[in-house]
């Protein structure tokens, strides 16, 4: 049987088919007892290891696994542990022999190895079939039983069914471990003389290793995968088993992906443990030249994952590779970029590690490794896949975290991430801000101010040491140019005296003693005949040769000289070193901060975006520059105050992290920020501390910003986390006497009315202190204070937020209350400054806001400051002009507010646009109190009715109440009714206190030449469009003028004011202003930005909420997305357009409009413009069908046109379809007829290149490419013949050009040729 046996060929059959392997001895095991035929051979093994040879106990274990289906689990654990205990047996005895050296012993030893090495493999590929719990191996009838009779095997015992139990997983570990022992004790080079023979037996034994790792429940347990190392190492250590290794790692590596990970750990065990690195860098050289397609994703993400791995566990490895593998930094596979990318972060942290411990063996070698593999970093931030460039930021972001710095590097890579906040992905755009704040968080300007990165700081330190080394540098210098010329003085002297003694005494014997050079003369002497002294081809010496002596001895003088100089030895001292290093460390915090400040523009826009992580990222940044005082940082602090309203509340989930919703984090961000307590100071300080953040969040803020932190206040209040202290304290600031800045008390009592918002009580028991210091003498001298006071006042009335199936709860006041005389004093005081009518304004909503009767007093008020103003008084009379107040005319060569008093002229403008604002505002709010008071009626009667049902009893029938619902519906139109009739003829009529005013406001603004008072005309103005709010038969009337104003007022403030006034009106009147809509949209191509950006607001509200029809002025609404003059413009516009498509068909319905207006006619946008808005617009067709149809019209257009800016824009607009769709292909080729003519235009042809791309990308049931191809080919001769007719058209206009251009000169010469006859004839 030794020699019978072939290991090689043995495996190749049982390779191609185990199930048909031959066995010269079969047995039958489905037929027999397996447990009976392997007992003999068990002991015929266990008796002598080599009774395997024996053909009968060899063919029987054959025959076992190859029929192993059939066979128990009790017995397959025999079977294993006969072929392990056989091989161990064998080992030994080889290994005893071959140290004996007794060869023919030893050699015996060859055939039972291979034929349990070859039993062992068929075992492992065998055992996978065997189920873990034992079968019978030949069928067993089913038994016939009666009802309520046992099973035969419920009937047997447990312990029969557990000794049958067998799984291989339990044996692997062991398995492996034996072959790992042969392989390490083992010298096959004595058994197998022949390579051939001795490869095949390590393949053979270490194929169960590989077998076992391509499953992965093995490969998860630690002690399998330990001893699956142990097989490659030893087989690759000592039985040069690195090539086939390699072969075999590689191909199950393509299939089985958890082998990534133990792949690269055994390789690091490899060359740690047993010093071969060679398989390694072999595995990396194949990998590194490994190419990939874009498609493939499955292999390059295995292949990464093990570079990942293999850099993490030997990054000095792959280091070494390093040069190989950036050739996949150009894979078409992204993976494969990104593990070569995780690679080098990886590499660098580990040098990094290396140079702080100190155990770097080129320090210089490491750094100048460190800062190549940066660079490469850094190019790919412009990679092409958005995931790969989220990897370096990743990377760069853990990078940032190591201890030494590289501060150049750091530079670097702040520029890249704030070039990464304009990336177009979302995710780049979060992870690019993750990296600007840990590179904030890790900064090395530690040793300035104590890490803050103030900006003024660092320009103070850089500017006093730049000063400081420029002196030093300075006073060097001088010193070197004295020293300079004094010497160039003293050799001018001695060049003229050696020239006057050469001439007197040239052939004058010199004195030894008098001529003899110093030695240091002679030592120049030497050096300059050695090396300044050259000469020519000749033989004779240069004529400058004296010249040449003398700079050496000039250049050694000056040294010396400097040497012993205080300057220069200063200049080149350690302190002035140090003072260098000192300019750098702040240049580089310098243009750091400048980077992070830069950055700060692009955060405030990303605040807005739809991402929530980038959002939340955004938030972090903000507070982390905060933190570090970047002074910029405030900006951004700002504008988060407006994510406040932002309606995502919940947390979510996103790679894994948990993200809070953007409000919570907001309130949280602030918390952290303004509120919370600082460690180390007394709790007087913490709230004094607390109330002067609250404050200073007031300051210069907006009228958005207030309102956004009067909802953050109110949620805060709500949510008990302002402490009653910092309420006290801020009462005092607002209350104290002695003098403080105007904006700490106005601050103070501006949170404290936001605060009231969600807690009356905050200012139920200081009504008295706020009318003494608002409303008091402070009050008259800072008329602001006064009006945040009125505004403050207005929370006592309790909540206005109505609760949904609620009517708002609120509280009045007795008109005899203290607060409405102030509000009339405030009203009726006469004051000359501006500031007076926001003043106005406010106490005039105070009144109705607390009042029972507010009309009353508001009457009075009017009546009042009418007899005041139209009273006939002297000069004297008038009131002093408030020297602190704003000018009263906004143009001072317009005429002034106080006219010279003649018989025609006896007013004083500026007063009568102070009754004209209060009658105007009086009227809107009237107006409001009339639907309160309609409210507050329609509930009393739905309180009776309540009361009725319940006086009735339960007997009261279904049809009696809904006899009751009828008559009290009928009584809620009739109280509908009566406040209508109030509105259109009461309030307005001739005989009533606001009808007097209407002539007069009419009167003022149809006088543009007579009354030209600027701050009239504006009150005027403003009144005039809140009375056309009250009645729609004085907006019938007078809305005609408001419009003429709108278009003729120089005024921007006027014309801004008339725009929002024409969205109130449409609320109330829509009908009237749907008819003159085009007038409204002509605020559009105003040329003030905010009368546009007004103009653009109201439209939105009104043809959102269906108030005004869109009539094909939707153009003008388009040409504001791209809007060059304000960024808040082109985002209200795209904002609208968002909305907008959430209606039914709305864009769909008026795109052939847009396009229209913005291609053609007046309206026209440029080219590039054009291109940029329909862009945007078209994101918003999706439906298919819409899709089809918009082709087929546009086609249809190309005809109607000759213009080739319109042909270029057609075909601009249809390339911007998807053409997802089989049907928008055939619409687009069928449309040749159309444009087939205006293809030889070069911008036509393009897009329609660009349609091609598209279509061929569209999925579809049919084939359309020959039909594609088809279409190419006509779209590329209508082209050529296109361009041919041009140039034809083009040679025949020349041709006639020339042709007139001869015949006028033919013109010319022939009135000349008849003068020369005549004079011709004149001679003879």
């Amino acid at each position: 049987m030794t020699s019978s046996f072939d290991l090689a060929d043995a495996l190749e059959r049982l390779t191609s088919s185990a199930s048909e392997f031959e066995i010269p001895n079969e047995r039958d095991v489905s037929r027999e007892e397996a447990e009976q035929l392997l007992e003999a051979a068990v002991e015929a093994v266990a008796e002598s290891s080599d009774s395997i040879t024996d053909p009968q106990v060899f063919d029987l274990y054959c025959s076992l696994l190859k029929h192993s289906e059939f066979v128990p689990g009790s017995v397959m654990n025999k079977l294993l542990d006969s072929i392990t205990s056989g091989l161990s047996t064998q080992l030994d005895s080889a290994r005893k022999d071959i140290q004996n050296e007794d060869q023919q012993v030893y050699r015996t030893h060859k055939a039972p190895l291979e034929m349990y090495a070859f039993l062992l493999q068929w075992f492992v590929q065998a055992a996978e079939k065997v189920k873990g719990t034992a079968e019978p191996s030949t069928p067993v009838a089913k038994s016939r039983r009666g009802r309520g009779a046992k099973s035969v095997g419920a009937r047997a015992p447990a312990r029969t069914k557990k000794s049958e139990e067998w799984t291989w997983f339990d044996h692997v570990a062991v398995t492996l471990g034996l072959i790992a022992r042969l392989l390490a004790q083992l010298n096959t080079q004595r058994l197998w003389t022949t390579n051939t023979e001795r490869e095949v037996f390590i393949s053979c034994i270490t194929r169960p290793a590989y077998q076992v790792a391509e499953s992965e429940v093995f490969m998860k347990s630690l002690e399998v995968k330990q001893n699956f190392y142990k097989v490659i190492c030893r087989a690759v250590k000592n039985q040069n088993h690195a090539a086939t290794a390699q072969i075999l790692l590689m191909q199950r590596l393509q299939y089985h992906e958890h082998l990534a990970e133990p792949i690269a750990e055994c390789l690091t065990l490899l060359a740690k443990e047993y010093d071969h690195t060679q398989l390694g860098d072999e595995i990396l050289r194949e990998i590194s030249q490994k190419e990939f397609n874009a498609q493939d994703n499955k292999a390059p993400r295995i292949y990464g994952r093990l570079l990942t791995k293999f850099a993490e566990d030997s990054p000095r490895a792959l280091l070494k590779q390093l040069s190989l593998l950036l050739a996949q930094l150009e894979s078409d596979a992204y993976p494969m970029r990104m593990a070569v990318i995780e690679s080098m972060g990886l590499i660098i942290l580990d040098l990094s590690a290396a140079l702080d411990g100190g155990t770097a063996e080129d320090p210089h070698q490491f750094e100048k490794q460190i800062k190549g593999i940066y660079d490469f970093l850094l190019e790919r931030v412009y990679d092409s896949n958005s995931y790969v460039r989220v990897k370096v930021l990743a990377v760069l972001t853990r990078l940032s975290r190591i201890k030494r710095k590289f501060p150049k590097q750091r530079l670097k890579v702040t520029k890249e991430a704030v070039g990464a906040l304009e990336d177009k992905t979302p995710t780049v755009r979060k992870n690019a801000i993750t990296l600007l704040i840990e590179l904030l968080h890790t900064h090395p300007y530690w040793m300035v101010d104590g890490g803050r990165l103030s900006l003024d700081v660092f320009n103070e330190g850089y500017a006093k040491l730049k000063k400081e080394l420029d002196e030093i540098e300075h006073t060097a210098h001088q010193r070197v140019m004295e020293a300079t010329n004094e010497e160039e003085d003293e050799e001018g002297e001695t060049t003229k005296k050696a020239k006057k003694k050469k001439r007197t005494e040239d052939d004058m014997e010199v004195d030894d003693e008098d001529e003899e050079p110093t030695d240091d003369e002679d030592e120049n002497e030497d050096e300059d005949e050695n090396t300044s002294m050259p000469v020519d081809e000749e033989g004779q010496l240069p004529s400058s040769t004296k010249k040449n002596k003398l700079k050496p001895r000039k250049s050694q003088l000056n040294l010396e000289a400097f040497n012993d100089d205080e300057a220069i030895r200063k200049l080149t001292s350690v302190d002035t070193e140090k003072l260098r290093l000192q300019k750098k460390y702040f240049a580089d915090g310098l243009e750091f901060i400048r980077q992070m400040e830069g950055a700060i523009v692009l955060l405030v826009q990303m605040l807005g975006s739809k991402s929530k992580a980038e959002v939340l990222e955004a938030m972090e940044f903000f507070r982390v520059a905060h933190e570090y005082q970047l002074s910029t940082a405030e900006t951004g602090i700002r504008k988060m105050l407006h994510l406040i309203w932002n309606k995502d509340n919940n947390a979510t989930s996103e790679d894994g992290k948990q993200l809070k919703g953007v409000r919570a984090r907001l309130l949280e961000c602030y918390q952290e920020l303004y509120f919370n307590p600082v460690p180390d100071i007394s709790p007087k300080e913490q709230v004094n501390r607390i109330a002067k953040n609250m404050i200073q969040l007031t300051f210069d803020a907006t009228l958005a910003d207030l309102t956004s932190l009067e909802e953050m206040m109110r949620t805060m209040m709500e949510d008990d986390r302002v402490h009653q202290d910092v309420i006290n304290k801020l009462w005092n600031i607002f209350s104290v006497e002695k003098h403080i800045p105007k904006y700490q008390r106005r601050g103070a009592i501006i949170i404290l009315g936001m605060l009231a918002l969600s807690k009356r009580s905050v200012l139920v028991d200081k009504v008295d202190v706020m009318l003494k210091v608002g409303l008091g003498a402070l009050g008259k001298a800072d008329l602001t204070l006064a009006r945040f006071t009125c505004v403050a006042l207005q929370r006592l009335a309790g909540t206005m937020k109505k609760v949904k199936g609620t009517m708002p709860q609120t509280k009045r006041i007795e008109m005899d209350s203290p607060i409405f005389r102030k509000m009339r004093d405030v009203i009726e005081r006469p004051c000359r400054s501006k500031d007076w009518f926001g003043l106005a304004e406010q106490a005039i909503n105070t009144i109705y806001a607390l009042g029972q009767q507010p009309d009353g007093l508001c009457s009075d008020i009017i009546r009042k400051m009418t007899i005041r103003i139209f009273t006939s008084k002297t000069q004297a009379e008038i009131p002093p002009k408030d020297l602190n107040a704003m000018e009263e005319d906004e143009n001072p060569s317009q005429a002034t507010s106080n006219p010279p008093q003649t018989d025609e002229d006896k007013g004083d403008a500026f007063e009568l646009a102070q009754l004209l604002f209060v009658v105007g505002h009086v009227a809107i709010k009237q107006i409001a109190y009339l639907e309160v008071v309609e409210r507050e009626m329609k509930k009393q009667k739905e309180s009776q009715k309540s009361a009725g049902n319940t006086s009735n009893g339960p007997q009261a029938t279904d049809k009696d109440g809904e006899e009751l619902d009828q008559v009290t519906g009928n009584t809620e139109d009739e109280i509908g009714d009566k406040i209508t009739e109030i509105r259109e003829h009461e309030m307005l009529d001739k005989d009533s206190l606001l009808g007097v005013y209407g002539p007069m406001l009419v009167n003022i603004c149809g006088s543009p030449q007579k009354f030209k008072n600027p701050t009239l005309r504006a009150a005027a103005t403003l009144s005039l469009s809140k009375f056309l709010c009250v009645s729609s038969t004085f907006c019938e009337q007078h809305h005609r003028l408001l419009f003429k104003i709108l278009e003729t007022s120089k005024n921007a403030g006027i014309r801004s004011n008339i725009v929002i006034a024409l969205g109130d009106v449409a609320v109330s009147f829509s009908s009237i202003i749907d008819e003159n809509s085009n007038e409204l949209y002509k605020g559009l191509s105003d040329r003030d930005p905010i009368v546009k950006k007004n103009t653009l607001m109201v439209l939105t509200h009104l043809i959102l909420n269906g108030m005004v029809k869109v009539k094909g002025q939707l153009g003008e609404m388009a040409k504001c997305v791209e809007d060059e003059e304000d960024l808040r413009i082109s985002d209200l516009a795209k904002l609208f357009f968002q909305e907008l498509s959430t209606k039914d068909n709305a864009i769909y319905n008026n795109l052939p409009d847009v396009i229209s207006h913005l291609s053609a006619g007046e309206h026209a946008v440029d080219e590039v413009k054009f291109q940029k808005t329909l862009k945007f617009i078209f994101g918003f067709i999706e439906k298919e069908k819409q899709a089809e149809n918009i082709v087929e019209k546009l086609c249809q257009r190309f005809r109607l046109t000759d213009d080739p800016r319109q042909w270029r824009d057609i075909a601009y607009c249809l390339s911007l379809l998807p053409y997802k769709s089989e049907k928008s292909v055939k619409k687009i080729v069928e449309g040749l007829p159309f444009y087939r003519d205006k293809l030889y235009e070069e911008g036509v042809f393009e897009r329609f290149q660009e349609i091609l791309q598209k279509a061929r990308l569209t999925k579809s049931k049919n084939d359309i490419g020959a039909e594609l191809k088809e279409f190419e080919e006509i779209l590329d001769e209508a082209r050529r013949q296109g361009q041919d007719d041009q140039a034809l058209e083009k040679r025949a206009k020349g041709k006639k050009a020339q042709a007139k251009k001869r015949a006028k000169k033919n013109a010319r010469r022939v009135p000349a040729k008849a003068t020369q006859d005549r004079s011709e004839s004149e001679e003879e």
